[in-house]
């Protein structure tokens, strides 16, 4: 056992869950295997505690840095802040400029405010548009964080936010007074959305990615916002993780469809902490009447970052870039499954893209799978999210070290136990308490 799986059994003993994140679990990848811990990172290089060098070609971060860990861009604005002062009584300008920055590239928009994470972010937003609409209720479409607001939806049906990520979330802690305040309806049924609007008067807004795993058909996103309009509901597209994927911006461009809210975060400053929500300016302006307010949301790194993120993404197309070797992966993913008559399912837009095999030992494959890559010096599972640095050589190298693993799996679905080719548990799929 390496000194990463070492430390993270310590980690158990204090922090509970192991990590404060759920993705980065060892359970969800490699458990009993899975280096854990980092000692040092470039690019999509990674060298974990006893010096084993990998290229990640998971999940960057869980889709930070589209620009490469330790991007020279956006290090170099942050080292002049650290040696300058992070946090003083006075406010940075930064977060000044950064917000000048977002309304030029959102001219719809008339307001910004900031949170250091996505699932603040979310609440945040939900909160302003229950002060701006005098209303409760939210219907949801997707994955909005770990807040009481989202997750009470599974207090009306066990597991009802299973269709939204993550199955198995559960709900102590959470107020069953909320039960009912968050309704969910699920992505292209828009009868379903349009009953909901017309069963709840009392609806405050409309909250949804834009897409997750497949895109929008027959017109719906124009169809909701259209709805959202004529019965004045506030319309929130969430873009903590699709922002700067596929455009300078919310992947709501793309479809031509505005909202009335967005957020950003994930990779708006490549790996340091910010995320921003945008609105209408009267919508934004009810922030003022509602207590909303933290002081770390004041700091200067995460939009001293962000701001020099933008920069170069916008220099480089960074968004381009990425979408190109998504949609490459996706090719060479399902070449891999024909080559080998394997059934594969993919799903996500192409800079956040990944496939299932079609098969009742899909956990077991994808731990099969990530415990030869580590092998072979990839950090890798059934899915890519590429950066800037995934060079076409190290693409080819993994999809060199991919080829013969999908041929043993090739042999499992023909009979070979795969589990007696495991060197572990097979990895979880959501929720799990841990002992």
């Amino acid at each position: 056992m390496g000194k990463g799986q070492e430390l993270y059994k310590k980690a158990k003993t204090m922090i509970p869950g192991g990590t404060s994140l759920l993705s980065k679990r060892p359970e969800q990848l490699l458990p009993e295997n899975w280096p854990a811990y980092y000692s040092k990172s470039k690019g999509c290089e990674v060298w974990d505690l006893d010096g084993n060098h990998y290229y990640d070609c998971s999940m960057m971060g869980i889709g930070t840095n589209t620009l490469g860990y330790a991007n020279d861009a956006v290090d170099e604005k942050v080292m002049e802040v650290v040696k300058n002062g992070n946090m003083t009584t006075l406010n940075c300008p930064e977060e000044v400029y950064l917000a000048e920055k977002l309304l030029q590239m959102e001219p719809w928009a008339g307001g910004v405010r900031y949170t250091r994470g996505g699932g603040e972010a979310n609440s945040m937003c939900v909160r302003i548009a229950r002060a701006y609409s005098g209303k409760d209720k939210v219907a949801i479409c997707g994955y909005h964080g770990w807040h009481d607001w989202y997750v009470s939806v599974n207090l009306g049906e066990s597991d009802a936010l299973a269709g939204h990520l993550l199955p198995g979330i559960p709900t102590n802690g959470v107020p069953r007074e909320l039960r009912g305040t968050a309704i969910p309806f699920h992505y292209n049924n828009f009868a379903e959305l349009e009953e909901i609007v017309a069963k709840n008067p009392d609806l405050a807004a409309v909250k949804m990615e834009v897409c997750r795993n497949f895109g929008p058909e027959d017109n719906f996103l124009q169809k909701v916002r259209d709805l959202c309009t004529k019965n004045g509901i506030i319309l929130i597209f969430d873009e903590c993780t699709s922002g700067f994927r596929e455009t300078f911006g919310g992947l709501f461009h793309k479809y031509n469809v505005i909202p009335d809210m967005t957020i950003y975060s994930k990779t708006m400053a490549n790996g340091y902490a910010c995320a921003a929500v945008l609105g209408k300016k009267e919508i934004m302006n009810a922030a003022q009447g509602s207590w909303i307010s933290s002081t770390f949301w004041t700091e200067r790194i995460g939009p001293t970052a962000a701001l020099a993120a933008l920069n170069e993404m916008e220099r480089i197309k960074s968004w381009e870039i990425i979408n190109t070797k998504g949609l490459e992966n996706k090719k060479r993913w399902q070449a891999l499954a024909d080559k080998y008559g394997l059934k594969i399912t993919q799903w996500g837009i192409p800079a956040l893209a990944g496939y299932n095999f079609d098969s009742p030992n899909h956990l077991a494959y994808k731990t099969y799978i990530t415990q030869q890559m580590l092998k072979k010096g990839f950090l890798a599972g059934n899915s890519m999210y590429p950066c800037i640095a995934h060079t076409p050589e190290i693409i080819d190298a993994y999809y060199e070290a991919l080829d013969p693993i999908f041929a043993d799996i090739r042999d499992f679905e023909d009979g070979k136990d795969v589990m007696k080719a495991l060197e572990g548990p097979v990895c979880q799929s959501g929720f799990k308490r841990l002992n």
